[in-house]
This record gives structure tokens, C-alpha cells and sequence, in this order.
């Protein structure tokens, strides 16, 4: 019998559940705010789930791909441009949050200090946060810019989930060697959720078992 693979990509759902995931983000969704402070959080009253990701690794475009908005989450041309932690809902019971990207070249030191400190203290003191989805380029793997987001997702003892972005961009006889070295550097993190989600915003590849996993979290 051969050994399942740790972290294996997530299976599409079953009817029941993709439906669960259709109605979450069938209703409205709306931008509450964008929060530079912890007291500017809103009121912990609903189950939120947070997106991570270095700049320009399609965070805004499948956040728009979730919510079937094309501009709800603006994407920016200037990596690292968006510094604050954008709230939105998702139904009524639910907030989806967009973390500040990172890994931006241009970003002065005060203002990274700044949203590292800011991140740090949402990722551990926020109660009603019960998954991160960091965000991984899947042409690229993870690299040294993303372990310090894992690392700090460890230590704050928040379950994160790898979601691979722009999966269509890469062919099928590299996504293994991919998907090997995501496998390789995640076991070494006791906070990751041991399954990947593959997704493509402009096909639409991943979206509905994404969904679904969101809707389906206790």
C-alpha cells in the first residue's frame, strides 16, 4: 500500500457541499473598511477567514473570483501599495479579510515595521479568525519571503491553508517539482492545514472547493 503524500491537493466537493460554498458567496458582499490600527477592527461578531500573500501573487483577483466581483478587492500595479487590512462580508455570518501583500521592493523600512507589527498583533489576538490562506505563485513555490508570514502564523497558532495561485500558468509536467517543494517547506510549519487548494482566477480552476472550504468551517 503506498503512503499518502502529506498536504495533497484538495478534492473538488461534493454537491452538497459546493453548494453550501455557491450560497455564502451567492449574497452581497460589501467593503466595510480598510483598518490601519487594531482599534479600527470591527466588532468580533462573525467567523472571519484572512488572505496572505507577497505582492502581486493575485490575492485581489481571487478574492474578486470568490465573490464573482470583478472590483471588489482593487488589484494594484504597485506592489505593496495596499497597507491596510481590508474587511469585506461574505453573507451575513461571515468576514473575509485581505492582509497587506508582502515582499515589496519600495516599501520604507518605517512602513513595513509598521504593517509587521499591525499584522502580528491581528494574527494573534483576533478570536473570531479561523483560517489564513496564504497565497503561493505556483510558478514559483514557496519562497524565503513567504516563510516569515508562515513562521509568524506558527507562532500565533493560526491554522493557515496553502492556496496556489495562477495554477493555469504552469505546465503539468513542472507542477509536480512545484508542488513537491510547497510540500517540503509546509511540513516543517505545525500551523498548516494539511491539504493545498490549486486555483486559477482567470479559469476558474479551485474557486468552488475553495468556497466550500470557507463555508464548511466551524
Amino acid at each position: 500500500m503506498t503512503a499518502a503524500l502529506p498536504f495533497p491537493v484538495a478534492e473538488t466537493p461534493d454537491p452538497q457541499t459546493a453548494e453550501q460554498g455557491r450560497l455564502l458567496f451567492a449574497g452581497e458582499t460589501e467593503f466595510v473598511k480598510g483598518v490601519v490600527a487594531m482599534s479600527g477592527l470591527p466588532p468580533a461578531d462573525r467567523m472571519e477567514v484572512c488572505f496572505a500573500g507577497r505582492s502581486n501573487v493575485g490575492k485581489s483577483s481571487l478574492i474578486n473570483a470568490l465573490t464573482g466581483r470583478k472590483g471588489l478587492a482593487r488589484a494594484s500595479n504597485t506592489p505593496g501599495r495596499t497597507q491596510e487590512i481590508n474587511y469585506f462580508t461574505a453573507g451575513d455570518d461571515h468576514y473575509l479579510v485581505d492582509l497587506p501583500g508582502y515582499g515589496y521592493a519600495n516599501a520604507p523600512l518605517p512602513v513595513v515595521e509598521k504593517w509587521q507589527r499591525l499584522l502580528k498583533h491581528y494574527l494573534s489576538g483576533r478570536q473570531t479568525l479561523r483560517r489564513a490562506f496564504v497565497l503561493i505563485d505556483a510558478r514559483h513555490g514557496i519562497k524565503s519571503v513567504d516563510e516569515d508570514i508562515l513562521k509568524l502564523l506558527d507562532t500565533s497558532a493560526v491554522t493557515f491553508q496553502c492556496v496556489l495561485t495562477k495554477a493555469d500558468k504552469v505546465k503539468a509536467k513542472d507542477r509536480d517539482a512545484v508542488l513537491a517543494q510547497v510540500r517540503q517547506a509546509l511540513s516543517k510549519h505545525p500551523a498548516a492545514f494539511p491539504e493545498i487548494v490549486l486555483t486559477s482566477s482567470e479559469k476558474g480552476d479551485g474557486i468552488e472547493t475553495l468556497r466550500a472550504i470557507i463555508a464548511t468551517l466551524e
